[in-house]
Protein backbone atom coordinates (compact mmCIF):
# COMPACT_ATOMS: atom_id res chain seq x y z
CA UNK A 1 0.00 0.00 0.00
CA UNK A 2 1.06 3.58 -0.58
CA UNK A 3 -0.74 7.07 0.97
CA UNK A 4 0.92 8.90 -2.07
CA UNK A 5 2.93 8.39 -5.35
CA UNK A 6 5.96 6.63 -5.42
CA UNK A 7 8.35 8.18 -6.56
CA UNK A 8 10.21 6.73 -10.43
CA UNK A 9 13.35 6.12 -10.35
CA UNK A 10 15.37 5.84 -13.69
CA UNK A 11 15.22 1.77 -13.44
CA UNK A 12 11.68 1.46 -12.15
CA UNK A 13 11.05 3.24 -15.27
CA UNK A 14 12.83 0.93 -17.37
CA UNK A 15 11.09 -1.67 -16.01
CA UNK A 16 7.26 0.16 -16.73
CA UNK A 17 8.48 0.92 -19.97
CA UNK A 18 9.47 -3.01 -20.63
CA UNK A 19 6.43 -4.56 -18.56
CA UNK A 20 3.36 -1.57 -18.72
CA UNK A 21 4.06 -0.05 -22.16
CA UNK A 22 3.09 -1.49 -26.10
CA UNK A 23 4.47 1.23 -28.12
CA UNK A 24 3.79 0.09 -32.23
CA UNK A 25 6.57 0.21 -34.47
CA UNK A 26 5.28 3.62 -35.96
CA UNK A 27 5.47 5.06 -33.31
CA UNK A 28 8.28 4.45 -31.73
CA UNK A 29 9.72 5.24 -35.24
CA UNK A 30 8.35 8.48 -34.81
CA UNK A 31 9.66 9.06 -31.38
CA UNK A 32 13.22 8.33 -32.39
CA UNK A 33 13.36 10.43 -35.47
CA UNK A 34 11.89 13.33 -33.57
CA UNK A 35 14.28 12.60 -30.62
CA UNK A 36 16.80 14.18 -32.85
CA UNK A 37 15.29 17.11 -33.06
CA UNK A 38 16.44 20.38 -31.26
CA UNK A 39 13.13 20.72 -29.04
CA UNK A 40 12.43 16.94 -28.83
CA UNK A 41 11.53 17.38 -25.30
CA UNK A 42 8.27 18.86 -26.75
CA UNK A 43 7.10 15.35 -27.38
CA UNK A 44 5.06 13.09 -25.24
CA UNK A 45 6.33 10.44 -23.47
CA UNK A 46 5.40 6.48 -24.54
CA UNK A 47 3.42 6.01 -21.59
CA UNK A 48 0.86 9.30 -22.04
CA UNK A 49 0.31 8.03 -25.65
CA UNK A 50 -1.11 5.01 -24.16
CA UNK A 51 -2.53 6.43 -21.97
CA UNK A 52 -4.69 8.97 -23.76
CA UNK A 53 -5.32 6.07 -26.11
CA UNK A 54 -6.91 3.81 -23.82
CA UNK A 55 -9.13 7.24 -22.34
CA UNK A 56 -10.65 7.42 -25.86
CA UNK A 57 -11.45 4.12 -26.15
CA UNK A 58 -13.07 3.78 -22.80
CA UNK A 59 -14.83 7.06 -23.73
CA UNK A 60 -15.51 5.32 -26.86
CA UNK A 61 -15.29 8.87 -28.28
CA UNK A 62 -15.49 9.89 -32.10
CA UNK A 63 -14.68 13.68 -32.27
CA UNK A 64 -11.93 14.83 -30.68
CA UNK A 65 -9.68 17.74 -31.02
CA UNK A 66 -5.82 18.54 -30.42
CA UNK A 67 -4.05 22.26 -29.38
CA UNK A 68 -0.52 21.30 -30.66
CA UNK A 69 0.60 18.62 -32.55
CA UNK A 70 4.95 19.22 -32.63
CA UNK A 71 5.91 16.05 -34.57
CA UNK A 72 2.07 14.04 -34.23
CA UNK A 73 2.67 11.29 -31.41
CA UNK A 74 0.12 12.50 -29.73
CA UNK A 75 -2.20 12.41 -32.43
CA UNK A 76 -1.08 9.33 -33.99
CA UNK A 77 -1.58 7.64 -30.85
CA UNK A 78 -5.41 8.90 -30.51
CA UNK A 79 -6.13 8.44 -34.01
CA UNK A 80 -5.29 5.07 -33.70
CA UNK A 81 -7.75 4.20 -30.97
CA UNK A 82 -10.84 6.05 -32.42
CA UNK A 83 -13.22 3.92 -34.59
CA UNK A 84 -13.00 4.15 -38.26
CA UNK A 85 -15.24 6.98 -38.51
CA UNK A 86 -13.81 9.05 -35.79
CA UNK A 87 -11.65 12.22 -36.60
CA UNK A 88 -9.59 14.16 -35.01
CA UNK A 89 -9.45 18.41 -35.83
CA UNK A 90 -5.66 19.77 -34.80
CA UNK A 91 -4.41 22.71 -34.90
CA UNK A 92 -0.53 23.97 -34.84
CA UNK A 93 1.82 26.74 -36.04
CA UNK A 94 4.38 24.87 -37.90
CA UNK A 95 4.63 23.74 -40.93
CA UNK A 96 7.74 22.14 -40.49
CA UNK A 97 6.91 20.02 -37.41
CA UNK A 98 4.48 18.29 -39.54
CA UNK A 99 5.52 17.65 -42.02
CA UNK A 100 7.08 15.17 -39.73
CA UNK A 101 3.75 13.94 -38.59
CA UNK A 102 1.76 13.84 -41.18
CA UNK A 103 4.23 11.51 -43.17
CA UNK A 104 3.60 9.22 -40.13
CA UNK A 105 0.34 9.61 -39.91
CA UNK A 106 0.22 8.44 -43.92
CA UNK A 107 2.63 5.65 -42.46
CA UNK A 108 0.18 4.31 -39.89
CA UNK A 109 -2.95 4.50 -42.38
CA UNK A 110 -4.51 7.36 -40.42
CA UNK A 111 -4.45 10.76 -41.94
CA UNK A 112 -7.87 10.79 -42.92
CA UNK A 113 -8.74 10.28 -39.43
CA UNK A 114 -6.82 14.00 -38.83
CA UNK A 115 -7.96 17.46 -40.22
CA UNK A 116 -4.98 19.52 -39.22
CA UNK A 117 -5.16 23.56 -39.68
CA UNK A 118 -1.93 25.47 -39.57
CA UNK A 119 -1.83 28.86 -38.02
CA UNK A 120 -2.21 31.15 -34.76
CA UNK A 121 -3.85 28.63 -32.30
CA UNK A 122 -6.21 31.08 -30.57
CA UNK A 123 -7.36 32.58 -33.72
CA UNK A 124 -7.78 29.62 -35.62
CA UNK A 125 -9.67 27.79 -32.73
CA UNK A 126 -11.71 30.99 -32.34
CA UNK A 127 -12.58 30.73 -36.24
CA UNK A 128 -13.46 27.25 -35.73
CA UNK A 129 -16.21 28.03 -33.25
CA UNK A 130 -19.92 27.90 -34.67
CA UNK A 131 -23.16 26.88 -33.56
CA UNK A 132 -22.46 23.87 -35.61
CA UNK A 133 -19.11 22.37 -33.35
CA UNK A 134 -20.19 23.61 -30.14
CA UNK A 135 -20.57 20.88 -27.50
CA UNK A 136 -20.25 19.02 -30.74
CA UNK A 137 -17.10 17.16 -29.58
CA UNK A 138 -16.07 14.16 -27.00
CA UNK A 139 -12.28 15.21 -25.70
CA UNK A 140 -9.12 17.92 -26.18
CA UNK A 141 -5.95 17.35 -25.99
CA UNK A 142 -3.96 20.76 -25.16
CA UNK A 143 -0.31 20.64 -25.25
CA UNK A 144 0.38 24.44 -27.27
CA UNK A 145 2.07 27.44 -25.92
CA UNK A 146 1.52 27.47 -22.27
CA UNK A 147 0.42 31.21 -22.17
CA UNK A 148 -2.38 30.29 -24.17
CA UNK A 149 -4.07 27.15 -21.88
CA UNK A 150 -6.01 29.69 -20.21
CA UNK A 151 -7.70 31.21 -23.76
CA UNK A 152 -7.72 27.31 -24.96
CA UNK A 153 -9.58 26.18 -22.12
CA UNK A 154 -12.30 28.51 -22.26
CA UNK A 155 -12.45 27.78 -26.35
CA UNK A 156 -12.66 23.81 -25.71
CA UNK A 157 -15.45 24.35 -23.02
CA UNK A 158 -17.54 25.58 -25.17
CA UNK A 159 -16.66 22.84 -28.21
CA UNK A 160 -16.58 19.76 -25.82
CA UNK A 161 -19.93 18.19 -25.16
CA UNK A 162 -20.93 17.73 -21.33
CA UNK A 163 -19.20 14.66 -19.77
CA UNK A 164 -16.71 15.45 -22.43
CA UNK A 165 -12.51 15.21 -21.17
CA UNK A 166 -10.36 18.14 -21.58
CA UNK A 167 -6.41 16.92 -20.89
CA UNK A 168 -3.49 19.24 -20.28
CA UNK A 169 -0.46 18.89 -20.66
CA UNK A 170 2.63 19.70 -18.63
CA UNK A 171 0.67 21.11 -15.49
CA UNK A 172 4.00 20.33 -13.45
CA UNK A 173 6.35 21.90 -15.50
CA UNK A 174 9.13 20.05 -14.32
CA UNK A 175 8.57 20.80 -11.18
CA UNK A 176 8.90 24.65 -11.61
CA UNK A 177 5.23 25.10 -10.70
CA UNK A 178 6.31 24.83 -7.30
CA UNK A 179 9.48 26.72 -7.15
CA UNK A 180 8.95 30.31 -5.67
CA UNK A 181 12.00 31.71 -7.41
CA UNK A 182 11.07 30.85 -10.90
CA UNK A 183 8.49 33.46 -12.59
CA UNK A 184 9.21 33.04 -16.34
CA UNK A 185 5.73 33.71 -18.26
CA UNK A 186 4.94 29.92 -19.16
CA UNK A 187 5.19 28.60 -15.29
CA UNK A 188 3.12 31.82 -14.12
CA UNK A 189 0.77 30.67 -16.65
CA UNK A 190 0.17 27.02 -16.04
CA UNK A 191 -0.10 27.94 -12.09
CA UNK A 192 -2.69 30.21 -12.50
CA UNK A 193 -4.34 27.30 -14.91
CA UNK A 194 -4.29 24.84 -12.42
CA UNK A 195 -5.65 27.34 -9.70
CA UNK A 196 -8.10 27.80 -12.16
CA UNK A 197 -8.91 24.40 -13.12
CA UNK A 198 -9.08 23.55 -9.32
CA UNK A 199 -11.82 26.09 -8.06
CA UNK A 200 -13.64 25.83 -11.31
CA UNK A 201 -17.36 24.46 -10.48
CA UNK A 202 -17.85 23.99 -14.45
CA UNK A 203 -15.31 21.00 -14.53
CA UNK A 204 -14.27 17.93 -12.53
CA UNK A 205 -10.54 17.43 -12.35
CA UNK A 206 -7.82 15.08 -11.64
CA UNK A 207 -3.96 16.07 -11.80
CA UNK A 208 -2.40 12.51 -12.63
CA UNK A 209 1.13 12.60 -12.30
CA UNK A 210 2.15 10.97 -15.52
CA UNK A 211 5.00 12.14 -17.92
CA UNK A 212 4.95 16.10 -16.91
CA UNK A 213 1.95 15.96 -15.19
CA UNK A 214 -1.26 15.95 -16.99
CA UNK A 215 -4.61 17.30 -15.59
CA UNK A 216 -7.95 16.06 -17.10
CA UNK A 217 -10.86 17.91 -16.68
CA UNK A 218 -14.31 16.59 -17.64
CA UNK A 219 -16.93 19.09 -18.31
CA UNK A 220 -20.06 18.92 -16.36
CA UNK A 221 -23.53 20.27 -17.32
Amino acid sequence: MARQTIQITDSLYQYLRETGIHEPDVLKELREETARLENAEMQIAPEQGQFMAMLVKLMNARRTLEIGVFTGYSSLSVARALPDDGKIWAFDISEEWTQIARKYWEKAGVEDKINLTIGPAAETVEEFISDDTKSSFDSAFIDADKTGYDTYYEQCLQLIRPGGLMVFDNVLRHGRVIQDDVNDDETVAIRKLNKKLYEDSRVEISMVPIADGLTLARKIG
